[in-house]
């Protein structure tokens, strides 16, 4: 089973999150929702997109960031923002490993990929004058390659 951690710091659009669940239930990672959440988790949007795999899928949901990182005490936090130049291809990611992604539209707030608890901040690379990806295909993106990485655990 894959150990990985996906944290997205107030999501606001349900789709997203409802993609992110079928994402961790199809491959073992965490979910972590970290409040203001900009939807209910009853919301039709998230129920459809996650379809029936809300009961599949590990989904945590944390007050505030720090109160997120003190539940994965030992995991490193990979911060991925467009405010860097290192890339999530070159991480040799371990079990337990966290993925933190920010808010749609706007990523991370400034002071977050700087918390003390990141280990680093990574991109995805993406062609110029492009503001961002899709969360959901972003996260899915990161934890296919760390669980690749990780020899597609649980897998078949």
């Amino acid at each position: 089973m894959c150990a990985l951690h996906v944290i997205f710091d107030n999501p606001v659009i349900p789709s997203n999150t409802g993609n992110a669940i079928r994402l961790a239930a199809v491959t073992g990672a965490v979910l972590h929702l970290v409040e203001p959440l900009g939807f209910t988790m009853e919301e039709k949007h998230l129920r459809r997109a996650g379809l029936d795999y809300h009961d599949l899928a590990d989904v945590v949901v944390h007050p505030d960031l720090d109160a997120c990182f003190e539940a994965l005490p030992e995991s490193r936090i990979f911060a991925f923002t467009t405010h860097t130049t290192a890339h999530y291809h070159d991480v040799a990611y371990r079990d337990g490993d966290a993925l933190l992604f920010g808010t749609e539209p706007t990523g991370l707030p400034h002071e977050h990929p700087h918390h003390p608890r990141v280990t680093q901040r990574v991109r995805i690379p993406m062609l110029p004058a492009r503001r961002s990806m899709n969360l959901a295909n972003s996260a899915s993106i990161a934890v296919y390659e760390a669980w690749r990485q990780l020899g597609f655990a649980g897998g078949v």
